[in-house]
């Protein structure tokens, strides 16, 4: 789809409602809100104050000509797996996935990787005497991964489909990394593998729930990989706007809303923003003590971002992490929960945890030929100022000596500058909210995406089903909205 400022479409009506939906907001869980209510019969006009399409799943030209860099998401785990992307005809839209070889390399300080394989049966060799272990902890969720994700990507508090499965993930889940990493796996290099996967929750990893995101993200590497679109992540926006352009749906590009008075009060409100920002925009509409929660919700750590123009593949010590999409580089198990803990306690790590991406090895048409892209990031934070480039890439030197060697450009990426460039992330935030126990069970909605407006419905990631590239906050909540009109049905 080739976008332009304004894209209007002739409105579709279908005689099942006849009303009309404003969504605010394109990032996939605005997508996903705006396809949702299209299919149900709505006319849906969706907003988006930037000039292209995506939120956090956009990719732009931010170093050199040639060079298209992924602003936020580079990988995405949960799209193939989400029990709404998945059936829908993304393909036919111009959506093509990449599977790097391994989804996961993590490099160790005596120049070799642990690789994280695809398949569960080759993880399993290659952990060696954990290997046994891993295969019992993930097979099961592996192998009933498609009932599994229909169940973590909703509200925490739900009626199980599946309770036997969810409590093989949810017991497990709720534990802290580091105790669950060293009860569990004999091996150092097994538990720094886990660690790093864990870190992805922002949490440290001696708090309750930071196993969550290391056992739901191992078990999408091994059901589904960790693709990548091929163009990058503006190849999945596009496509999930085309679907929605086909079913009659109208975006509106650099169209900020400032206001919900702006629109017809009888207009259905879907709205993947923060809660900050829909304080901003619905003025009196909502009520003092909702308002209140709010206010009151608070945001996560920061990332702090640098793409990079490279002139040649990085060049890692250990050659086996040139078969990944993603590294992490932090060393072992202590050293990641070290620089986590330092986080969530508001300071700075010397040796932060750096995740990594490097596209252009799987995507060459990413960068001019022979040249290279990545993006790399650690956490910070919330709303730091601090200049991590030094650290940020000495952790990178220390894994692939002569890295700096590499750079033609970087884009320095603050807290401050992700969040002019998206809203949502509220100082550098790319989870929608600090993670915590009580923010996890009570999101800041009445029956999870309402509020105390009938007709105004919060469907970012600031909602159940949390952050990540999945779309389900934005069809829940419209199943919210339409739950006593036309509720789809979803594949279990």
């Amino acid at each position: 789809m080739t976008e332009t400022s304004s894209l209007l479409l002739e409105h579709k009506h279908h005689p099942a409602h006849g009303r009309h939906a404003i969504v605010i907001g394109s990032g996939p869980n605005g997508l996903a809100a705006a396809i949702a209510l299209a299919q149900a019969g709505y006319g849906v006009d969706l907003h988006e104050a930037q000039p292209t399409i995506g939120g956090a799943t956009r990719t732009l030209p931010l170093t050199l000509p040639g060079f298209q860099h992924d602003f936020g998401s580079a990988i995405h785990a949960l799209v193939p797996g989400s029990p709404f992307f998945s059936p829908l005809p993304l393909k036919q839209h111009g959506l093509e996935w990449i599977y790097p070889p391994a989804p996961l390399a993590h490099p160790l300080d005596d120049g070799t990787a642990v690789i994280l394989e695809r398949d569960l049966n080759e993880a399993a060799r290659a952990l060696d005497k954990d290997g046994k272990r891993w295969r019992n902890l993930f097979a099961p969720l592996v192998h009933n991964w498609k009932q599994l994700s229909s169940e973590v990507l909703q509200p925490v508090l739900h009626l199980p489909k599946h309770p036997w499965l969810l409590a093989r993930f949810g017991i497990p889940a709720m534990m802290p990394a580091n105790l669950f990493a060293n009860a569990v796996f004999q091996n150092a290099r097994t538990r720094a593998l886990f660690a790093g996967i864990a870190a992805h929750s922002f949490l440290p990893l001696n708090a309750i729930l930071s196993s969550s995101a290391g056992i739901l993200l191992t078990a999408a590497a091994h059901a589904d990989g960790w693709p990548m679109p091929r163009g990058g992540a503006q190849a999945l926006a596009n496509a999930l706007a085309s679907v929605l352009t086909d079913l009659g749906g109208c975006i509106h590009t650099d169209s900020p809303v400032t206001s919900l008075d702006a629109f017809s009060r009888d207009a259905l409100f879907l709205c993947d923003v923060s809660p900050r920002q829909l304080l901003a925009i619905s003025g009196h509409r909502l009520k003092p003590s909702f308002r209140q929660k709010l206010d009151r919700f608070k945001p996560g750590s920061g990332a702090f971002k640098i793409d990079y123009a490279l002139s040649q593949p990085i060049p890692w010590k250990a050659a086996d992490c040139l078969r990944a999409g993603t590294v992490h580089l932090g060393g072992a198990l202590e050293e990641i929960a070290a620089a986590e803990y330092a986080v969530a306690a508001g300071k700075i790590p010397d040796r932060p945890f750096v995740l990594l991406t490097q596209p252009t090895l799987f995507d060459p048409s990413r960068a001019p030929e022979g040249k290279h892209i990545a993006w790399a990031y650690c956490h910070v934070p919330n709303a730091s100022t601090v200049d991590m480039t030094e650290r940020l890439e000495a952790q990178i030197e220390r894994f692939a000596p002569g890295f700096r060697d590499c750079i033609l450009a970087r884009h320095i990426s603050s807290p401050a500058t992700l969040e002019s460039m998206d809203a949502n992330l509220l100082g550098g935030d790319i989870s929608g909210g600090a993670l915590s126990l009580p923010q996890i069970l009570f999101r800041p909605t009445w029956q999870n995406y309402a509020t105390s407006d009938p007709n105004i419905f919060l469907c970012s990631a600031s909602t159940p089903g949390m952050a990540g590239v999945h779309g389900m906050c934005g069809y829940n909540a419209v199943q919210t909205a339409l739950s006593h009109s036309l509720p789809l049905d979803l594949p279990t």
